[in-house]
């Protein structure tokens, strides 16, 4: 009997569980990729990176989406059993609220075992290649990014076109460039390249710069609104290509190993650490914090306490990201750290585990007086 029970309730748990997170996944994945694509329309970032890109951050995105995902799980499951007073009959049936607690921090264990394996060893894999990604997209030129038939602009001072792009990148044909030289405020002249076509050349002198070559075209500097327009015509241009930079979102910590954290007392190498530790550590916490949350009165309905529950969950999770940019920046001490806020959310879980006794207790004294 007692193991019908636990492949039930782990059964209902589980499948909330991988529905919860598989929407927030999707969610938080599809806002990146509209950034990355937005970046890549953009010349910013190169197209073949995408898909790679979201590749190697899916782990790191799970590790903040599966304790969430297992905190809603058992509200909203367990909501429903109670709801449906299924949870009564089951009390009825020997099923006490220790043994409840149990049968669910066995998955759970499973659930923090997983989150710990990605939060140590996979997710900085991931962030490692997504770095080497990064590194290599800022060794390129702006040539190395452009799309044939599509203005293209790169910083606030430049706008390149080409007509046509040669299969091996090395060339492209009726080429246009607009450079605007002086600062970002529109003040300052304007110079204009046409050109039949251009290719890309190395300067082993310049310690590997790269030149843009154009070919039998014009040059038009002038000033917006006034005169004079000055025209050159030439056989061969040089341009200096800029490397771009793009604009990374994750740090040097996190791309570190987790056996090198822990040979380092830098600030923020312990701040990387002790987050690192932390989301697994959270999930005993924060299914101690959703069993009292997800008893519902039938009447009330299954939702009742998810609002309640989430913003306490939310909470957690906030103090916890304050907490290690404290640790990173020295406001907080190493040896202090992230683990008071898990003692203080401990407390709170273990508070409202057992208050729910407490009031069933006076309810039935109150009763037998009446």
């Amino acid at each position: 009997m007692p193991l019908i029970i636990f492949r039930y309730l782990s059964r209902q748990m589980l499948q909330v569980m991988s529905a919860v997170t598989s929407v927030v996944l999707l969610i938080i994945m599809s806002g990146r990729f509209v950034n990355y694509l937005a970046q890549a329309a953009t010349g910013t970032l190169k197209a073949d990176f995408l898909f790679a890109i979201m590749g190697y951050r899916i782990p790191e995105f799970l590790v903040m989406i599966l304790p969430l995902g297992l905190f809603l799980a058992i509200i909203l499951a367990y909501g429903r059993l109670y709801v449906d007073n299924e949870m009564t009959v089951l009390s009825a049936c020997g099923l006490s609220r220790h043994q409840l607690l149990g049968m669910t921090m066995v998955p759970a264990v499973g659930v923090m075992l997983l989150v710990a394996l990605l939060s140590l060893v996979v997710a900085p894999l991931g962030i490692q290649k997504v770095d080497n990604i990064f590194a290599e997209q800022d060794s390129l030129t702006e040539f190395d990014t452009l799309v044939s038939g599509r203005f293209q602009k790169f910083g606030w001072q430049r706008v390149t076109y080409a007509e046509a792009l040669t299969d091996d990148r090395q060339q492209m044909n009726k080429v246009f460039i607009a450079n605007r030289n002086g600062n970002s405020n529109n003040i300052g002249v304007m110079t204009l390249l046409l050109a039949q076509k251009a290719s890309i050349e190395f300067n082993a002198e310049e310690g590997g710069q790269r030149f843009l070559i154009l070919d039998d075209g014009y040059r038009y500097d002038l000033t917006p609104g006034a005169l004079p327009l000055r025209e050159i015509a030439f056989e061969h241009y040089g341009l200096r290509m800029d490397e771009r930079r793009s604009g990374k979102e994750i740090s040097k910590e996190q791309a570190l190993p987790t056996a090198t954290l822990l040979e380092s007392d830098t600030p923020g190498h312990r701040a990387e650490l002790q987050w690192r530790i932390s989301l697994p550590l959270s999930i005993p916490i924060v299914v101690l914090m959703a069993l009292p949350l997800a008893r519902v009165n039938p009447r009330q309905g299954r939702y009742v306490k998810l609002l309640p529950g989430i913003l306490l969950y939310l909470l957690y999770l906030a103090l916890l990201m304050s907490g290690r940019g404290a640790l990173e920046d020295g406001r907080l001490p190493t040896d202090i750290g992230l683990w008071p806020i898990h003692l203080i959310f401990l407390l709170i879980a273990l508070l409202l585990y057992l208050v729910e006794p407490g009031k069933l207790w006076l309810a039935r004294r109150r009763a037998g007086n009446a």
